[in-house]
């Protein structure tokens, strides 16, 4: 049985009590409580998110393994490589950070997903992640194209980590060139993780990998323990982050005794 939130000052089980790998729902933490800011920031300092649907309870998931993003392991793609060189290159284009949160958030509510019926981004859940992005907690990337936006992402901002949530695309690839945007910003700002929470094969093609629990706790609290960004704007200029990574990557190696 996992415990049931009855009240606000009820706090959340440690996360080595989420139900196993092999159970009827690995990960899951706990059940119950609402979706406040406190208690959200809560969860996401423990390393614990919210995940449910219409007709369920509030539930808490901590799984194990954990995906990521190592910020330095993101994948280029050939194909995306030459979007994002148009991208980059054209006067329409824009990536934007929190013009259009709401739009961006309704957008991913929305997006149907593979292997799944409805949507975890309950109303409920909206209307929260609403709130604590007016408290500067959660923040949209936005790909924006002759005016129109036409994919981004949102996620959660804590000390030097960042909690992926979802993203939509309405164009080819507007999801991963605002997810590139995320990369080269949190590479501006000596960001080193994305959480991505559960795996897909989408996220590992990007360069995702899982990371044990104990290891991901461990670089969340790394993370938690740095200043919180201060300046939520994307320049252009931070799209150099790309390319001087691409060096470093293909730089032969020292083979000096």
């Amino acid at each position: 049985m996992i415990p049931w939130l009855h009240s606000e000052q009820d706090p959340l089980p440690d996360a080595r009590l989420a139900l196993p790998p092999g159970s009827d729902a690995p990960g899951l933490l706990a059940a119950g409580g609402e979706l406040t800011p406190e208690r959200l920031t809560e969860a996401y300092s423990k390393g614990v998110f919210p995940w449910y649907s219409d007709g369920q309870p509030v539930l808490w998931w901590s799984p194990d393994p954990r995906m990521v993003l190592m910020v330095d392991e993101f994948k280029l793609s050939r194909s995306l490589r030459k979007t994002l060189k148009h991208f980059t290159a054209s006067p329409l284009c824009e990536v934007r950070v929190d013009t259009a949160f709401e739009r961006v958030i309704t957008a991913c509510a929305a997006t149907p997903r593979e292997g799944q019926n409805g949507t975890w981004i309950v109303s409920e859940m909206v209307d929260a992640y609403l709130d604590w992005h007016r408290l500067g907690r959660v923040h949209s990337f936005e790909t924006w194209v002759d005016g129109e936006l036409v994919g981004g992402l949102y996620g959660v901002s804590l000390g030097r980590i960042f909690f992926g949530e979802s993203m939509f695309s309405h164009r080819t690839d507007a999801s991963k060139v605002a997810l590139a945007a995320l990369v080269c910003f949190c590479r501006e700002h000596r960001v080193n993780v994305i959480d991505c929470q559960q795996r897909t094969g989408h996220l590992a093609s990007l360069g995702g990998r899982e990371l044990p629990r104990t290891e991901f706790e461990r670089r969340l609290a790394l993370g938690l323990g740095e200043p919180k960004i201060g300046d939520w704007t994307y320049h252009p200029a931070m799209w150099r982050h790309l390319a001087q990574h691409d060096e470093r990557a293909s730089a032969p190696e020292d083979t000096a005794k």
